[in-house]
């Protein structure tokens, strides 16, 4: 079954936070992405039932090993994507654009290929 994007950039997001702040909440998810509070909770519940997340009774938010591991296959795909795009000239916003739509669809054998590529001739 193929993860829906949305959970990844979520899960992606929460990684990020958590590299900038002690603690994750619904509120800074929501703030960072731009979405409402609601929705952002609908998708944390969703999150937690899968088995991606843990939310503690204080209503911090963290990663499950399983998570954590999606989250940063997802960042490195969209930090080389990112890099790559913009080495061939696209802009910074439009390559971080582009890089967010092919890193949730990308197969697995080509993503080794290109990550192979831009470790071998960056």
């Amino acid at each position: 079954m193929k993860r829906l994007e949305s959970q990844e950039d979520y899960l992606e997001k929460i990684l990020q936070i958590s590299q900038k702040k002690e603690s994750v909440h619904a509120i800074d998810i929501a703030r960072e992405m731009n979405f409402s509070k609601p929705s952002v909770s609908i998708a944390m519940n969703k999150l937690k039932e899968l088995g991606y997340i843990e939310i503690n009774d204080k209503g911090d938010i963290s990663l499950t090993e399983s998570g954590k591991e999606i989250a940063e296959k997802t960042l490195e795909k969209h930090v080389v994507l990112t890099k790559m795009l913009m080495y061939l000239g696209a802009d910074e916003e439009t390559a971080s654009e582009d890089a967010c739509r092919m890193e949730h669809d990308i197969s697995d054998k080509t993503w080794v290929l290109i990550k192979k590529h831009w470790d071998e001739h960056k």
